[in-house]
């Protein structure tokens, strides 16, 4: 796939018919973690929050091994769409990086209290070594988040 190429496949997700937006995915998806510098260059681009809601959801599997999608994810806890501001939240919980939280203690002060809890849980991923936790709240140790193979239940 030529760069025009990838770069038109990422462009045809800034929409809000899932449909298509997997559709394209679905061409992107081969590239793996090299797919992700184009993500980063299309969100500020991104008018559909669903288009990108796809982007950042998209980068969560790369988010430990690839530098722009924990990038993408820090600006994209400035989202002003609160689905687009939760899996920022769940990129960053899954990256595991204590050098996002900063970021993520900035938003437990968001006039949305849905945005403060995902905040809170992906603070408490990070501190607590576990991402599985963005998803078991309550650590209940019932849920897991299988992003990536290997991504079995919580220590």
């Amino acid at each position: 796939m030529t760069l025009a190429e990838i770069r038109a496949q990422v462009r045809l997700m800034d929409t809000p018919v899932t449909a298509q937006a997997d559709e394209a995915w679905g061409q992107l998806r081969e590239l793996g973690a090299e797919v992700v510098p184009y993500l980063v260059e299309a969100y500020p681009t991104f008018r559909k929050q669903q288009g990108r809601v796809a982007l950042v959801f998209h980068a969560i599997r790369f988010a430990r091994v690839c530098e722009d999608a924990y990038r993408l994810g820090l600006a994209a806890l400035n989202d002003k769409a609160a689905q687009v501001r939760y899996r920022a939240c769940g990129l960053l919980a899954y990256a595991q990086r204590p050098e996002a939280l900063p970021a993520l203690k900035a938003l437990l002060s968001h006039p949305e209290s849905r945005t403060v809890e995902d905040a809170k849980a992906a603070i408490d991923a990070i501190q607590r070594r576990n991402h599985h936790y963005f998803v078991d709240r309550n650590h209940t140790g019932r849920s897991f988040w299988r992003v990536n193979e290997g991504d079995g239940p919580a220590p």
